[in-house]
């Protein structure tokens, strides 16, 4: 029985999580956590996630969740997710980080450590996964000839902006056309900012309403072009994807692994 900490669990998407593993064969919600200061401290986990009394008090440490919880599922914050990786390595378990706002530099420090079991994924979405994938492809069969454009659509509530999925679709087209996503990424356009040029990928970041969250990829050229999209149209996608990586990452060895590795698209 895989015992599950939920960060997050008195709201919308752990919630969500909660009553997922509350469903699911072979796992148990073990811990429910909230922030410092939270109203809902001390409440019963599952009647706030609605699935019925689980006799688990609602707490903010987490230290003491991971003493008897395998794997915790974070979708947080970074500064906390950074927080959250010390105290599970310490205590030898299992993360799935589903936060984004990441810096380049503390993704690659998160992708360069060797002490515990790391799910750390842009988004949790098979389909968006495959997208990366496709993205990948279809950039190394177009090349050159094609410029890149990609859109990125949310809610008004999201706080950072190009999403994490939208760099990765970026880095998806650098890594296939041999350019760097740090620098040839252009973030939005304003002004006389003169003609596109070869090497740059458009970034451009919507937000407005209820959007769950959609991306399209555009390679447009002289006479046509193509577009790559996709849309959630419900929070339940990531949630589920979610449940789906702390099942899996708890049988792997130590390491840093992503959707990919979990779908076999590498």
């Amino acid at each position: 029985m895989v015992k599950v900490a939920i960060t997050g669990a008195a709201g919308r998407m752990g919630g969500l999580i909660a009553r997922l593993v509350n469903e699911a064969e072979g796992m148990v919600v073990a811990a429910g956590l909230e922030r410092p200061g939270h109203p809902s401290l001390g409440e019963d986990v599952g009647l706030i996630a609605g699935y019925g009394k689980a006799d688990i008090p609602l707490t903010d440490d987490v230290a003491a969740a991971m003493e008897h919880c395998d794997v915790l599922v974070d979708f947080t914050n970074a500064e906390v997710s950074i927080s959250n990786i010390e105290i599970v390595a310490k205590a030898g378990k299992a993360i799935v980080i589903g936060s984004t706002g990441f810096t380049p530099e503390e993704k690659d420090s998160i992708r360069a450590r060797k002490d515990c079991r790391i799910f750390f994924t842009p988004n949790m979405s098979v389909g968006m996964n495959i997208l990366f994938k496709l993205v990948r492809e279809a950039a190394t069969l177009l090349g050159d000839d094609y410029d890149v454009e990609i859109v990125e659509t949310h809610h008004r509530f999201k706080k950072d902006a190009p999403s994490g999925s939208a760099k990765r679709l970026a880095e998806e087209v650098a890594s296939a056309l041999g350019r760097n996503a740090a620098t040839d990424c252009i973030d939005g356009r304003g002004g006389i900012v003169g003609e596109r040029t070869t090497k740059e990928i458009g970034m451009h970041a919507v937000r407005a309403g209820d959007v769950v969250g959609d991306h399209t990829v555009i390679f447009g050229t002289l006479g046509e072009r193509l577009e790559l999209t996709h849309k959630a149209s419900s929070r339940e996608t990531f949630a589920r994807g979610a449940v789906k990586a702390a099942e899996w990452i708890v049988a792997q060895p130590t390491g840093v692994y992503e959707m990919m590795d979990l779908l076999n698209l590498k």
